[in-house]
């Protein structure tokens, strides 16, 4: 069985310890019961983590199941992915939340902030988008964050000059400013607010109940319409 081993004069002693060299391997113990020539591959191997699992003659197959002992804990899953006692502290969990989320060996952290996905929202907000100025008028917002309300500024367009934060200017304007009745007549414009356009009454001075509205009025009078001659003239 080993021919090294030899004796003068007599018998050599020929047992062999099969367990000697370690047959088994890591994670499990190994027995020869009778270490003869004439008992070869009667060895056994016995994994040390569950001493139930037994073989004779080979190495055992002392597969250990990492996940048993739930080392994840709640919200997360396990997967050990070689049972083998060779490869031990191989098992991952996987949060159920994001599976995108693992780590080997340990529970993952599975807590998501989810104010920090993407970066920060966009909060601006441009308040001349509800168009709080109205007819006539030009919004600009400088600063549409939201730190800032209340900044944006309206502005006449007819008169630039004119304008207001925060709320619509008073876009006044007085039609009669350019004489658009003319002579002899007088101008009167009751609502100058910009909505308010074409309003203007233009009175003749000669005769007050002769008005137009948005002109002019025709003020010229034919006095000879109330016969100032008399008869025979």
């Amino acid at each position: 069985s080993d021919m090294s081993i030899t004796k003068i004069d007599g018998p050599a002693t020929c047992d062999k310890d099969e367990c000697s060299a370690d047959p088994c391997g890591a994670g499990q113990t190994c027995n020869d019961p009778n270490p003869s020539p004439a008992s070869l591959k009667d060895f056994t191997c016995t994994c040390d983590k569950d001493t139930k699992i037994v073989t004779t003659g080979v190495s055992a197959t002392c597969e250990m199941d990492e996940c048993a002992s739930s080392p994840c804990g709640m919200g997360q899953s396990c997967n050990d992915p070689d049972m083998s006692y060779g490869s031990q502290h191989d098992f991952v969990c996987t949060c159920d939340s994001d599976m995108s989320i693992t780590k080997k060996d340990g529970p993952a952290t599975c807590d998501k902030d989810e104010c920090s996905v993407d970066g920060p929202a966009t909060c601006d907000k441009d308040e001349c988008s509800a168009d709080p100025c109205g007819a006539g008028q030009t919004c600009n917002d400088p600063n549409p964050s939201p730190a800032s309300l209340k900044d944006f500024t309206c502005t006449c367009d007819k008169d630039m000059s004119v304008k207001a934060t925060g709320a619509a200017a008073t876009c006044e304007i007085d039609e009669c400013a350019s004489s658009p009745c003319g002579m002899g007549q007088s101008c009167n414009d009751p609502d100058m607010s910009y909505g308010s356009q074409h309003d203007f009454v233009c009175t003749c001075d000669s005769d007050m109940s002769i008005k137009k509205i948005d002109g002019p009025a025709t003020c010229d009078k034919d006095e000879c319409s109330s016969d100032p001659c008399g008869a025979g003239q």
